[in-house]
Order: C-alpha cells, then structure tokens, then sequence
C-alpha cells in the first residue's frame, strides 16, 4: 500500500496514518527537497521567481505538510507509539531545517534575486517574501563562519527535542496524579455534573468512589466550588509542582529550562545580538526589548491599582463571609466565585447549563456568517478521534476552505488550546489551493448521555481560536509564505483571536447560542445583565497576572546571564519573584513552581514573545471598537460592511503587508489604548 503520508492530493488519510508510516515518509521527503536544493543551487541561470522560488516553495510544502500532520496526532494522540514515531524523527527534521537555513548557496541566490532587475518588477508581497528570507537566512546562521555552523545546527536540534521532551514532561505529570475520593462528604459544594464525570473516571478504572484528576475540566471545578480546603489545597499543590523536583525526578523540567536558556542566550551571541530576546523581537512589531518592558510597565502602573482593590475586596469577604484569615492561594478560585455570587447573584454554573455544545457552535458559525457573508457546513472526513467534527467554509457556493474541530480533554491529548494548520492557501499552476485548519480545545465532554456544557469562559477560548482559524482560512493571498498566518508578526498574531472574543459579550449574539441543557430555555436576559456586570470582575487581577508572566518572560530572556551554562532554576525563581514584587498583588508559596509548567515560552513558540497578547489586545480592542462605533444605536454589531472591511484588511491580506499597515488600513489610523482600558473597565469614572 503506499504510504499515505505521502499523499497530498486532497485532506489527511487520518484513517490509515499510523506511526510506522512516519519514518519513511518524511526521510522521502527531506531526500527530495535535499535533492531538489542541490538541482537549484548548481543552475547557472539567473534564479528568478519562477524558475527558483516555485519549485522551491512547492517542494517545501510537502515536508511541511505531512510533517505537520505528524506533529498534530502527536499533539492530540499521544500515545507512546506516536511519541515514539514523532521523536524519532524530530532530530533528523530539525537538522534538516537547520541545515537548510545555513545553506550559504541558497542565500546566495536569494540575494541574487533580491538585486536583481526582477525584484524591482515584483509585486509587493513578492518582494516581502524575498525579504523575509534574507532576514531568516540571517537569523539562521547563513552567515556564520563555516567552523561555527555545525555548532548552531546542533542547538537548533537540542532545542526542538528539549521542547518536545517539556510538553511530554508535563503531560506525564498531569496524568500522573490522581485524587481519589471515597467520602462523598468531601464532595460538598461541587457541581452535579463535575461529580458525574469522577464517578465515570472511577468507574471506567473499576474503582469505588470518584477520580479527579489535574485535567483543567476536573481540576478547576474542584478549585472553584469544592468546600473542603483540604482538598483544594491538594489538588492545588499537585498542580502548582507539575514537572518539577517535586515529582519524579524524570519529569522534572528544571533542568530543561535552565539548558533552554543557555542554548537560547548562545544561539543569540553567535549571531551578534546581546539576549535571546533581541533575537525574538526581529520579526516582531516591537523595535526593542526596552520599548517592550516600557509598554507593559505603563499597563501595570494603569492595572495595579484596580488589582489592588480587587485582592482587598476578596480579603475582606474571605474573611468575614468565609472564615478565610488568611486567604490563602489554594482558597482564591472558591472565594472568588462565593464573592461573584454574592455580588452579582449568578454562579458560573449556573451560566454553563445554558451553553450546551450543539447550541454553541451554532451561535459561532452564526456570527462568522453575519460578519462575512459565508456559511458553514459540516462535512465527513477521516479523523483522527470518533468526537473530533469536520467542517466546509463556503461563500456563495464556493469552497473557501475546511476546518476540524476537537474540543473535548482526553489524557492523550496536551493541554491548552489552540489552531494549526493542516493546509495552507497558494496558487500554482494546478488551480488554488484552499487553506485547511485544527481547531483543538479542552473542553468537558458530555456525561450521562447529554451534551457537552461549556463555562462562558470556554466560550471565549472557542471564538479565540476560531479567530486564529478565520486568520488562517479566510486569506486571500495567493503566495505560501505569507498567505494567512505565515509572515504575520508573532505580537500581532492574536488581533483577530482576541477580536473574536468580544463578541461573546453581546446579548444578539448569546441570547441566540443559549438553550438550558434540561429544559431548552434560552439565557435570561436578567442572567446575561449580572454576566455583563461581572464582566470586569478582579479584571485588574486578572490583567497584572498577565502582565507579570510577560514580564518574567521577557526578562528571563533579556538580562538573566547564560553564559556559563545552564541557568540554575533558583535564579529563574528569583527573577520570576523580581517580577512579582513590582507588578503582583498575589503571591504564592515558595514552592510553586511556574515556570516548570510555562509552555508557551519553554515548548510554544513564544519564548521572549508572550507579551504578545497585551501588545494584540491594544490592537484588537481597538478594531472592535470600530464595530461599536457602526452598530451605536442598533440591534446588533454585527455589521456587515464593517465586517467585510475587517475581512479584506487584516483576515485577507495575512502576512503579505506590515500588519500596522493592516491595522491602519482598517481603522483609518494608528492603534490607541484607550478601548483596552474602557473593555476592561479601567476608566475613572
């Protein structure tokens, strides 16, 4: 049978992929673009776009696409026989990478390109590409003395299997601890259907009593609602030493941020940079780790305050209402949601009954089909999980492009949520190529044969990811490199994730997405009024827990000193603890370990980047505001010429132009702070 890895002409064979397909495939494919690369580099002819930047481009998305779908079971399947599979290959895929990127006779090319007559005759995206290639190859190492490259190549390798080796560190320790409960006394406070999925744990185990586990479905209800503070601050502990020396001495992942930064603080001296995160801001909006830190110390000082008075208010109702002297960090989710009830009379459970899974996705597709002019439908293809669904994006009977969507945790899966993609949108010589995207979340599954229900907090995840995904699937460029999130500066990436959400707080919108799971009612709008009220409850909190972790981000890869090797993970602890004096209100025990769990910076991409959501919510706060603005005085902010606006300016053009240009191109000027602030409800009154 042929492999069917190795089959591009339409969507993943996820029915027959299995992990002994991989190896084979993807050293095919490294063959063939190796080979493809050596056939370019030794033509004599002049490289143009055609003869040299197509061939290349197509064989490369090849590797990149099946490689990607490796990646994604790997991501949502992990099992050991696909770890197994995926780790196998990643040294040879980073190497391969690695080597590419230092190919001085592919650089030179380029260059050649680049001053050459048919530079100057390409269109602007074309140009753009050329340049971002150039500047890749930089940060590559193209330009590095031969003797140092084999030296580059490596960290490149140890850094992608030391990513990998901390997203499966944390799983492991995710799955590994267990809270047993075998006195339903301890099980008071907690929500019926919270219980229902512990009894089906235990029960799917053969074991008496309930089973919650650290899995954010199971993990936050208890922390939320349990009444026992014993048990809170059990699962509490368990969580906040994930991964750490606390553990099992395998899992620990101290070691692997401490190698992390030293590899990341050489890779930066080599190419003549003072820190890693001069490194990372190249490609980004910020000119400047200074300008970065300036940014996000003006927030904090304009957040701290309001933070301030959020912990007091809690305190003081801990204390007097909950007997909480002193309110300690494991009792700061359950008096929070006491104070929320108490303030606003509604708990988020009572909020979740009304978002039954069906309901919901009807209600997003709603909204994209309002602002866009498209429709949505759901289709069948091979997947890779029976609960994972499939979907067709059309417009006026055209495809635009697909989507998979899996929502529910399972212990296979890693935690978090997020977008890929599974297919890209370009132009060849065979016609166009629609884009096609993962959608993956986290969510709870059904219990006790009715549908999922979703916390409006999983609501805003789904529209941010789904925003990501509108990024990816509604571009309108026609070139690889830059068509829907390719070429995007990583700090604007998420203005269309966190543009979505917003609309989550729209009463046209979630009284149509709402139905009781028992009795079908819509939300009532006296419900929704106390949502809105609560809207920016301890949003200051909220907002310096952000900044605080962007902070310790930026810092971690700014100014701790690698040199000398491994960075010992006291001196992360006493950064990250730097940080938490200028912009915390909350601090925990000196045993929790964050960092050990950060894997947006140490495993995602977003290593002296995670400032990156502040920075986008400027910008999507903002464009959001434009919608206020057209729907004032109206029924809905649904509006469709905005929304065909926000469509041609920033989803369409992707990364083919600056994405400040795409901001102003919408809005009509520069980005301003002020609709972060108002949303946020930061104003003085």
């Amino acid at each position: 049978m042929p492999n069917p890895l190795l089959d591009f002409t339409s969507l993943p064979r996820f029915d027959e992929i299995r992990p002994e397909h991989v190896a084979p495939a993807i050293r095919q494919l490294i063959d063939e673009e190796r080979a493809l690369i050596a056939e370019l580099v030794a033509d004599a002819a002049p490289p143009t776009w055609a003869n040299f930047v197509t061939p290349l481009t197509e064989e490369g998305e090849r590797l990149g696409r099946a490689w990607g779908v490796v990646g994604h079971l790997h991501s949502v399947m992990d099992v050991p026989e696909w770890r197994e599979a995926y780790n196998a290959l990643l040294p040879e895929v980073s190497s391969f990478y690695a080597e590419v990127g230092q190919n001085l006779e592919l650089f030179e090319k380029y260059r050649q390109l680049f001053n050459s007559a048919e530079y100057d005759q390409l269109p602007p995206v074309r140009r753009r590409i050329i340049d971002h290639e150039l500047r890749d190859f930089r940060l590559s190492g193209a330009e590095l003395p031969d003797a140092d490259k084999p030296r580059f190549k490596a960290i490149q390798e140890e850094m992608s299997a030391l990513a990998a080796k901390f997203s499966e560190n944390l799983l492991d320790a995710t799955n590994a601890h267990a809270e047993w409960i075998t006195d339903a006394a301890e099980l008071a406070g907690l929500p019926a259907d919270a219980i229902d999925a512990a009894r089906d744990a235990a029960e799917r185990e053969g074991k008496p009593g309930w089973k919650f586990t650290l899995q954010m479905p199971s993990y936050l209800p208890v922390m939320q609602y349990a009444d026992s503070q014993a048990l809170r601050a059990r699962m509490y502990r368990a969580y906040a030493t994930r991964a750490s020396e606390q553990g099992k001495a395998e899992l620990d992942n101290g070691p692997l941020i401490g190698r992390l930064l030293a590899l990341r603080a050489e890779e930066a001296r080599m190419l003549g940079y003072g820190s890693y995160a001069e490194v990372s801001l190249v490609a980004k909006m910020a000119e400047s780790p200074a300008q970065v830190l300036e940014f996000l110390r003006e927030l904090a000082a304009k957040a701290k305050p309001f933070a301030e008075q959020d912990l007091a208010a809690l305190q003081d109702f801990a204390r007097t209402e909950l007997g909480l002297d002193p309110l300690e960090p494991w009792d700061l989710a359950y008096a929070s949601e006491k104070l929320r009830q108490a303030r606003y009379a509604f708990s988020e459970q009572e909020v979740k009954q009304y978002f039954p899974e069906p309901k919901v996705l009807e209600g997003l597709f709603g909204v994209i089909r309002s602002l866009y002019d498209v429709d949505i439908v759901a289709e069948e293809a091979p997947k890779w999980d029976p609960a994972a669904h499939f979907f067709r994006i059309e417009k006026a009977g055209e495809t635009v492009g697909h989507f998979y969507l899996d929502l529910h945790a399972r212990e296979t899966k890693r935690g978090g949520a997020w977008m890929d993609s599974a297919r890209s949108r370009y132009s060849n010589m065979r016609g166009v190529q629609t884009p096609v995207a993962y959608l993956v979340c986290n969510f709870p599954g059904p219990v006790g044969g009715k549908p999922a229900t979703f916390t409006h907090d999983d609501v805003l995840t789904l529209f941010h990811e789904c925003g990501h995904g509108l990024h990816h699937l509604l571009t309108r460029v026609d070139d690889l490199a830059v068509s829907g999130i390719h070429g995007v500066e990583w700090d604007a990436v998420e203005l269309p994730s966190q543009f979505m959400e917003n609309f989550c707080w729209e009463w046209d919108v979630l009284s149509g997405m709402t139905a009781h799971v028992d009795t079908g009612a819509p939300l009532p709008r006296a419900l929704f009024d106390k949502m809105i009220a609560a809207k920016n409850f301890q949003s200051g909190m909220q907002m310096v827990r952000q900044l605080e972790f962007s902070m310790f981000d930026l810092r971690l890869h700014g100014e701790v000193d690698a040199s000398a090797g491994p960075v010992p993970v006291e001196r992360v602890m006493a950064l990250l603890d730097e940080v938490r004096s200028e912009v915390a209100v909350m601090f925990p025990p000196a045993w929790h370990r964050f960092p050990h769990s950060f894997s947006h910076i140490f495993a995602g991409g977003y290593a002296a980047g995670y400032y990156s959501y502040k920075w986008a919510e400027v910008l999507s706060a903002d464009a959001f505001a434009a919608f206020e603005e057209a729907g004032a005085g109206k029924a809905t902010l649904l509006d469709r010429a905005t929304g065909e606006r926000f469509w041609r300016e920033i989803l369409a053009v992707g990364g083919s132009r600056p994405a400040l240009d795409s901001f102003k191109a919408f809005r009509g000027r520069e980005p301003r702070v002020d609709a972060l602030l108002r949303h946020n409800g930061m104003v003085a009154a």
